[in-house]
Parts: structure tokens; C-alpha cells; sequence
């Protein structure tokens, strides 16, 4: 049922802090677009993060710094499931 992994997101105090640290430790990349949270890239996947006081919908119902979701991506429509 589960074909994959659309994406990562972490809950952070500061995007540019936790980018830097991302980019500079451990060789991500970073993408920035409009309207769209700032996500951080290695291989195929990507990690969106979500400042705490300015996250994007959806968000979790208390979104709190280190706390951390993810996305799947289904086979089958969700409706099948």
C-alpha cells in the first residue's frame, strides 16, 4: 500500500540556524520557494521546516521545536485504504 516517502518535517526554533547547520555538517541542500516552507534536500528526499510561530498549514496540533512528522505517498488511492 505504501509506495514511499514524500517528505520529512521538523519543527525548529530557527530555519536559518538549522539550515546552516544542515548545509555546512552534513551537505544538504537548500530550497527556498515561494508560499512554500523552506525544505532541505539529499538524494530524493526532502526535509520541510517549519519555524515555530510561523508554520504552514497543514501543522500539527502543537507544533513544538525537535518534534518531528512525515508524509507518505500511497499505491492506491486513499480512499481504497
Amino acid at each position: 500500500m505504501i509506495a514511499g516517502i514524500d517528505h520529512f518535517v521538523l519543527t525548529v526554533r530557527s530555519v536559518e540556524a538549522t539550515c546552516d547547520f544542515y548545509q555546512r555538517v552534513l551537505g544538504m541542500r537548500r530550497l527556498d520557494e515561494a508560499n512554500r516552507p523552506t525544505a532541505l534536500l539529499f538524494g530524493s528526499q526532502k526535509i520541510n521546516l517549519h519555524e515555530v510561530g510561523r508554520t504552514f498549514e497543514p501543522k500539527a496540533k502543537m507544533p513544538t521545536p525537535g518534534s518531528g512528522d512525515f508524509c507518505l505517498v500511497a499505491a492506491v488511492p486513499l480512499v481504497e485504504v
